[in-house]
């Protein structure tokens, strides 16, 4: 139940000092919002937006705001539901009919919610060893997701952050609607809305007047951290503080979808055993110091992106960011902690540090004994990723893999698995050596790879 907008304006000093060490012409930085009562009633730029030209930050810099997208490729589909042209509950084979038939019931619901077991397209596309600035285009993805054979996980019944399901949702949009996410989206969503210059990039080329450079940290400042990837769907919106904040009224008065939509959106997704998850449709239920929270982040390349929603306290706060290295989640629950204070729940003590102790625990990894490399020398190959991995020892003896543009150290776990580039390789023996091993990536899991050179 609400209890009233609070009181912003006297706390523009403290909101401030939450940015300072961005708040110079030397660094990118962030803009932050803050909405109350459905308006927004505080918006100021901290840093640059061009360093080279010189340019500032503003409520106007446009931002590439990532996953934070996920909610307006979500209510696309929802509209479309509306419409009458699916049911988040289909097959999405019946879309997507080039999908391998993974031999169960995948569904649209799933996909949103996060329940799908769909391998994530980025980690996939890191496995098969592409460079960071490696261009492909919407139909090379969809060719390499239909040769995935497996799932991580029996739909429903687990939860596994994946950028494909959201990706392949702007297929859906464009098979449906007959358009693209980005036309379906401004049709419906943001001229609607008055959201003018928000839109889905889709063309790296595209020129977007006071849009605010993507940055990382390097060793001599700054260095330029954005991307040529046309995808939509799992992010791709590029929008301001000023025209989100059209997007964020939308939660209290629905121009866009009605009430329908909010509840649609707004719903958790359920496990198949009954039990009920935080992620939604492209948001996240959550808490902050006793009041209760839906939000959604984004992080891809040098952007940074944050809206959280107090809907019981009729506030909600906005931080977009051009620099990898910064935490815009919790810079916006800093600020609502400005404003919100007096009715939080008392601030947790600082963790304390843990202190360290010798242990008998195996360590993480150790180099491969020469014997024991032999067992992986020699090529595999991944039919769902089409790409081989090669085992070598270097000239010092140390076992290496080569794999697409990219070559990593091979060492031994304490489990019998190997770890390579943040990879888990987990080997199958056959009549004394390595005949294939499945790999893992946190959001990929069980892909096989059989030797080629038997």
């Amino acid at each position: 139940q609400r209890v009233g907008a609070p009181e912003v304006g006297a706390h523009a000093d403290a909101i401030d000092a939450v940015f300072a060490e961005f708040d110079n012409t030397r660094s990118p930085g962030c803009v932050v919002g803050v909405h109350s009562a459905g308006e927004l009633v505080f918006a100021r730029g901290y840093g640059m937006a061009d360093l080279e030209r010189g340019v500032a930050l503003k409520p106007g810099s446009v931002f590439r705001i990532g996953s934070t997208s996920k909610q307006i490729t979500a209510a696309s589909i929802a509209l479309l539901e509306q419409d009458g042209l699916l049911s988040l509950d289909d097959p999405i084979h019946r879309y997507l009919p080039e999908l391998q038939d993974f031999g169960t019931r995948v569904t649209v619901r799933h996909m949103l919610n996060m329940t799908s077991g769909l391998r994530d397209y980025l980690v996939l596309t890191d496995v098969a060893g592409f460079r960071n600035d490696e261009y492909y285009t919407d139909a090379d993805l969809v060719a390499l997701l239909s040769r995935q054979r497996e799932l991580n996980f029996e739909p429903n019944t687990d939860y596994l952050y994946s950028n494909s399901g959201y990706f392949l949702a702007s297929q859906i949009v464009l098979r449906v609607a007959g358009k693209s996410l980005r036309d379906f989206a401004k049709e419906r969503i943001f001229d609607p809305l008055g959201m003018t210059r928000t839109h889905y990039h889709n063309d790296h080329s595209e020129l977007v007047p006071d849009r605010a450079l993507g940055y990382s940290r390097a060793e001599d400042g700054y260095a330029l951290s954005m991307t040529t990837l046309p995808m939509t769907g799992d992010g791709g919106v590029f929008t301001t503080v000023e025209e989100w904040a059209a997007w964020n009224r939308n939660f209290d008065d629905p121009i866009v979808g009605g009430p329908a939509l909010l509840e649609t959106m707004l719903t958790r997704a359920v496990f198949n055993n009954g039990d009920t998850l935080d992620y939604a449709l492209g948001l996240r239920h959550g808490e902050h110091r006793g009041l209760s929270t839906v939000a959604h982040g984004g992080a891809f390349v040098g952007f940074r992106a944050d809206h959280v929603r107090y809907p019981t306290e009729d506030l909600a706060v906005t931080c977009f960011c051009n620099l990898a290295q910064t935490d815009p989640s919790g810079l916006a629950r800093s600020v609502a902690e400005v404003i919100l204070e007096d009715r939080m729940t008392p601030a947790p003590p600082p963790e304390r540090p843990l202190r360290l102790r010798a242990t008998n625990e195996p360590v993480a990894s150790r180099p491969i004994a020469a014997r024991e490399a032999e067992d992986l020398v020699g090529s595999f190959y991944s039919e769902e990723l089409d790409v081989i991995y090669t085992f070598e020892r270097d000239d010092d003896g140390d076992l290496r893999v080569r794999f697409g543009a990219r070559s990593a150290s091979v060492r031994a776990g304490p489990d019998g698995n190997y770890r390579t580039a943040g990879f888990v390789i987990r080997p199958q023996r056959s009549r004394g050596t390595v005949s294939s091993f499945f790999l893992d990536a946190g959001r990929v899991r069980n892909l096989r790879f059989e030797r080629t050179d038997s």
